[in-house]
C-alpha cells in the first residue's frame, strides 16, 4: 500500500466488531500492513513488541484494550462481576507492558471509572459495552483534536522558512493519528509555511528512520536523516532553528522523559542556542509526579543494542545497558507546547492547569 493513499490522521488503531486492528509499525517501512488483536494477550505482545508505540497511541490502544474486554466478556457470558474481574486482569496486564508512558495509565483509569460510574448507575453488561466502545473513540478522536490544537499553537512559534531537528517519532504513528511534535511541523505545513525536518536515526531501534521519515514522505514534507551521534555536529552548523520532540511523561516541575538520546540532544541545543521545545497532550502530563526522579524507566531487551532482527553484529557474551528513555531537566526546556497553548519556564506556574 502507497502511504501517500493513507487517510489523515493516520488509523493507527482501530476497532472492528471485536477485535482490535493497528498498523503494525515494527513491519515498517517495508510493509504497511494491520495486526489483528482478538483478545488482551495479543494486544499486550503488541504494545511490548513496539508494534504500537508512542505514548498517546499506547493510550488509545488501552482504552480499547478496556473495550476488548468487557466485549470478551459478555461474548462468553459473564456475569457483571465476573466480567469486572475480568477487566481488573486486563488493565493489570496491559498497565505492565511499558511504564514510562502515563497515557496508558491514564487510559486505563478512565475506562474503569467508566464503568465503575456505569455499575453504581445500574446499567447492563450491554450498555457498558457499547459506552466503553464509545469512550475509547472519544480517547482518540479527543487525541486527534489536541494534536491539531497543540500543532496550531506550536506553529505559531515557527518562522515563515525553518528547519526543526527532531527525535524518535512524535508523529500520527505516535498519537491518535495526527502527532505531537510532527503536529507542529504538519500544522506549520498546512499554515503555507516552508519546513523541512531533520530525524535523528534513533538508536536502537531506528523509529526516526523508519517511521518518522516514513510519515513525512508520506505528507510530501521534505526530510533528511541522519546518525544520532551527528546531531551536535548538525547543531554546530547552524543549519537547524529548532530541536522539538514529543514526551512519554512530563513531571508537575516540567521533567520530560522521552526516548533515550532527548536529554544529550537538549544539552546540546542550549550549547548551542537553539530552542528546545517538547510537545505533548495533557493526557501525557502526571500531576502526581513532582520530577524526573520519580519517573520510572523502562529497561527492553540488551539484544535490541546487540543485534537486529536476526542478525547479531556483538561479540557472544558482550553486555548491554538498554534503558528505553531519559529525563530531560526542565531548565533546559525552552518550552512545552499542550492544547492549552505555549508553557514557558518557570514551569511551576506556567504549568499550573494541571492543577484544575
Amino acid at each position: 500500500m502507497d502511504p501517500r493513499s493513507l487517510p489523515f490522521p493516520f488509523p493507527v488503531v482501530s476497532w472492528r466488531e471485536g477485535i482490535i486492528d493497528l498498523i503494525d509499525q515494527s513491519r515498517l517501512p517495508e510493509e504497511l500492513v494491520l495486526r489483528s488483536c482478538p483478545d488482551i494477550s495479543s494486544l499486550a505482545d503488541a504494545i511490548t513488541e513496539l508494534a504500537v508505540r508512542g505514548a498517546p497511541a499506547i493510550g488509545v490502544a488501552a482504552g480499547w484494550g478496556m473495550a476488548l474486554s468487557w466485549d470478551l466478556s459478555r461474548r462468553a457470558g459473564e456475569d457483571v462481576e465476573t466480567a469486572r474481574k475480568s477487566l481488573a486482569d486486563a488493565s493489570t496486564i496491559l498497565a505492565a507492558t511499558r511504564p514510562t508512558a502515563v497515557n496508558l495509565f491514564w487510559a486505563l483509569d478512565r475506562q474503569r471509572d467508566l464503568v465503575d460510574t456505569d455499575l453504581a448507575a445500574g446499567r447492563d453488561m450491554e450498555t457498558i459495552g457499547r459506552r466503553l466502545i464509545a469512550e475509547a473513540e472519544k480517547i482518540r478522536s479527543e487525541d486527534v483534536a489536541l494534536g491539531q490544537s497543540l500543532g496550531r499553537a506550536g506553529a505559531a512559534l515557527l518562522a515563515d522558512e525553518v528547519t526543526i531537528l527532531t527525535h524518535c517519532n512524535a508523529g500520527g504513528l505516535a498519537t491518535g493519528g495526527y502527532g505531537t511534535a510532527l503536529g507542529i511541523v504538519y500544522a506549520a505545513h498546512d499554515a503555507g509555511k516552508k519546513v523541512s525536518v531533520y530525524a535523528d536515526e534513533t538508536r536502537p531501534l531506528l523509529q526516526g528512520v523508519r517511521l518518522t521519515a516514513w510519515e513525512l514522505q508520506a505528507r510530501g514534507i521534505p526530510v533528511t536523516v541522519l546518525c544520532d551521534g551527528a546531531a551536535a555536529s548538525l547543531l554546530r552548523s547552524g543549519s537547524v532553528d529548532a530541536v522539538i520532540t514529543g514526551a512519554d511523561r512530563i513531571a508537575r516541575n516540567g521533567d520530560v522523559a522521552n526516548k533515550i538520546g532527548t536529554y544529550p540532544l537538549a544539552v546540546m541545543a542550549r550549547e548551542h542556542g537553539v530552542p528546545f521545545y517538547v510537545a505533548a497532550p495533557s493526557s501525557t502530563f502526571d500531576a502526581a509526579c513532582p520530577d524526573g526522579r520519580a519517573i520510572p524507566i523502562e529497561m527492553r531487551d540488551p539484544m535490541e543494542i546487540l543485534g537486529f532482527r536476526d542478525i547479531s553484529w556483538a561479540p557472544t557474551g558482550v553486555q548491554a545497558w538498554n534503558p528505553a528513555f531519559d529525563v530531560t531537566p526542565a531548565g533546559l526546556i525552552s518550552a512545552i507546547i499542550s492544547e492549552h497553548g505555549v508553557h514557558r519556564p518557570p514551569f511551576a506556574e506556567s504549568l499550573s492547569f494541571l492543577d484544575s
